[in-house]
C-alpha cells in the first residue's frame, strides 16, 4: 500500500506544479456539455424520446460528456508513460520494490480523484444551471461508476501506450479508436432511433456499457437488468485490461 501512495503523491506533485492545467482539465466536461449539450437541446426543442421517456438533450448527454470525461482523463494519464519512457524515469520505477499492479493503480488513482472533481462539477452545473434533474439517491453509484470507468480505460489504453514505442503512431492508433468508440457507442444519441447494423455495434462497445449505466444512474433511462449485464460488462473489460496492461509492463521492463 506505501508504494502506491508514493506514485500517487508523485502524481499529485506533478500535477499541481501546473494550476492552469489542473484548472482545465477540471473545465473541459462543462465545455462538452456548453459546445454540444446547450446547442443541441436547443437545437430539439421538445428534446427526445428515449425508451418512452421524455428527456431534453442536456439530461441525455450528461452521462456521455460524464463518460468522455473518464475517457479523456485515461488518455492523458496513459500518456504519460511516453514522457516517462522518453525521459528514463519509467525504466527508473521499474527497478523499484514495488509490483507491476502496484505501479499502475498509484498511476490511476490519482486521476480518479480528478474524475471524482470533475463529476461533481459536471453534474451540479448540470443541476444548478440547465435544470437537469438527478436524483442524489444514486450520487455514490455516480462516483463510483466514474472511477472504474476511468480505471478500466486507463488499463486499456495503458497497452496500447506500453506497445507501441513511437509517439505519432501512438498518437494515430489513439485518435482512430476514440473516433470508433464515440461515434459507435450512445454517448451522443439514442441508440434505438439507429440503423439495426450500427446498433448491434454499439451494443458491443464497452464505451456504450459505460454511458448506459451513467445514463441510468443520472435520468433513469434503461433497465436495471439490462444495465447490470452491462455493468457486468465492463468489470470484466477492465480486469482483462487491467491483466494485459501488467503483462506489458512487465515486457518492458
Amino acid at each position: 500500500m506505501r508504494e502506491i501512495v508514493a506514485v500517487v503523491y508523485r502524481e499529485y506533485l506533478i500535477q499541481t506544479t501546473s494550476l492552469m492545467w489542473i484548472f482545465f482539465e477540471l473545465a473541459v466536461p462543462l465545455l462538452y456539455l456548453l459546445m454540444f449539450g446547450v446547442a443541441f437541446d436547443r437545437a430539439l426543442g421538445q428534446g427526445l424520446m428515449v425508451e418512452n421517456q421524455s428527456l431534453g438533450y442536456n439530461s441525455f448527454f450528461l452521462a456521455g460528456v460524464l463518460a468522455m470525461t473518464c475517457f479523456g482523463n485515461a488518455l492523458n494519464q496513459s500518456y504519460g508513460f511516453f514522457v516517462d519512457r522518453d525521459n528514463g524515469i519509467l525504466y527508473e520505477f521499474l527497478t523499484y520494490p514495488m509490483r507491476r499492479s502496484e505501479f499502475l493503480l498509484g498511476k490511476v488513482l490519482f486521476q480518479c480523484g480528478m474524475t471524482v472533481l470533475q463529476s461533481v462539477l459536471t453534474v451540479g452545473f448540470s443541476v444548478l444551471l440547465l435544470g437537469v434533474s438527478v436524483p442524489w439517491s444514486a450520487a455514490l453509484f455516480i462516483v463510483i461508476t466514474m472511477i472504474a470507468g476511468t480505471a478500466g480505460w486507463f488499463f486499456f489504453l495503458s497497452i496500447f501506450a506500453f506497445t507501441i514505442k513511437r509517439n505519432d503512431i501512438y498518437n494515430t492508433v489513439i485518435n482512430v479508436i476514440y473516433f470508433l468508440l464515440m461515434f459507435l457507442s450512445s454517448v451522443f444519441y439514442p441508440l434505438d432511433r439507429v440503423p439495426g447494423w450500427l446498433r448491434s455495434l454499439s451494443l458491443l462497445n464497452p464505451l456504450t456499457w459505460h454511458t448506459d449505466l451513467l445514463r441510468f444512474e443520472t435520468v433513469g433511462v434503461g433497465t436495471l437488468s439490462d444495465v447490470m449485464l452491462e455493468a457486468g460488462a465492463f468489470v470484466v473489460f477492465s480486469v482483462l485490461a487491467f491483466w494485459l496492461a501488467v503483462r506489458k509492463l512487465q515486457q518492458t521492463g
